[in-house]
């Protein structure tokens, strides 16, 4: 009972520090002139994405042998999966409670494009590592993802600088309620400070979980490709519908999109040069859904009516077949 009570602490605990984080950033964005492409997709994204890159790590440092593998391994991949899909339909929902008359999500199809995108190649790329037979071979990987995430971070700032919207209404920042304008400085304490609680509720929620699923009997690569990602993921979906319920769709799905293509090659590079780097049936299987989802996203972006909130609610699918194979034990 304590574990279920303190489970539900840290949901609020990433709620409240979500909430904080997604107005700090605003503000970020506000004060280097970028547009929704570059707060979201980057800082947004990168900043949410510590505690799934940190769980990983500790796993594969701090675990023991191939168990500590599998639960890293498990979680790096799983992160992208449940973005793709579980993420993605959440937002949708978000889209469908706030009552919207188009059906259609108010986003700049160029970021979107070029995010998805650049999360096809590389995170196939990542996965196509896992039949390299040299380590050599997939050390020559690894570096490319990071060099892949390196040139999207520059392209996204580079087309967003000079994008941000005056009209554009942002709450006062929490720290700085009275002023109008809050320095910098200001912006990055709340900033630091939110993502500290995000993380700090992120792996409170990871704790718990864990001790309530291993007295339920689920098995560690199960529990690191399902259960794991969902709590680590947590930041970006509250993120997101935040940003969806005030109409900022860009930022929302920026947010997700965004952690997708961090997640799909700094992640991954870090599995290749820390591990083995051998994937099961079940991962696979996670990798190549989420590939799926997102090709069906990419699909309905290059659309006549683009993106639509159909789309979003059809990814919560993707997620049910896997979680009926995972479940059923065929792989």
């Amino acid at each position: 009972m304590i574990d279920i009570i303190l489970l539900l602490v840290s949901l609020v605990v990433i709620l409240a520090g979500a909430e904080v984080f997604t107005n700090s950033v605003e503000w970020l964005g506000r004060k280097l002139n970028l547009g929704a492409g570059a707060v979201g997709s980057v800082f947004a994204a990168v900043g949410t994405a510590m505690p799934e890159t940190l769980v990983p790590i500790i796993a594969i440092v701090g675990g023991h042998g191939s168990a500590g593998h599998d639960v890293g391994i498990g979680a790096i991949l799983g992160a992208p999966f449940m973005l793709a899909t579980l993420a993605m339909f959440v937002t949708g929902v978000a889209a469908i409670i706030r009552h919207r008359k188009n059906s259609s999500m108010n986003i700049d199809t160029v970021v979107m494009s070029r995010d998805k995108g650049y999360f096809l190649m590389v995170y196939a790329i990542a996965i196509a590592a896992a039949f390299l037979p040299m380590f050599w071979m997939k050390a020559i990987i690894a570096a490319f993802l990071v060099a892949a995430y390196a040139n999207y971070v520059y392209r996204t700032i580079k087309s967003s600088a000079g994008g941000y919207d005056d009209e554009d209404e942002i709450k006062p920042l929490y720290l700085a309620r009275k002023k109008s304008s809050p320095s910098l400085v200001f912006v990055l304490i709340q900033m630091a400070a939110a993502l500290a609680i995000i993380i700090f509720g992120a792996q409170l929620f990871v704790t718990k979980i864990q001790l309530i699923a291993s007295a339920l009997g689920v098995a560690v690569l199960v529990l690191s490709l399902i259960i794991t990602p969902i709590a680590t993921e947590l930041p970006e979906k509250f993120n997101s519908i935040i940003w969806v319920s005030r109409g900022k769709d860009t930022l929302a799905l920026g947010n997700i999109t965004g952690a997708m293509v961090f997640q799909s090659s700094i992640l991954p590079a870090i599995g290749i040069i820390m591990t083995d780097w051998k994937l099961e049936p079940l991962p696979m299987l996670s990798a190549v859904i989420a590939l799926a989802a997102v090709t069906f996203h990419f699909c309905g972006l290059k659309g006549k009516n683009g993106l639509r909130i159909s789309h979003l609610l059809l990814s919560g699918l993707f997620y049910l077949a896997f979680i009926v194979v995972a479940v059923s034990g065929i792989l």
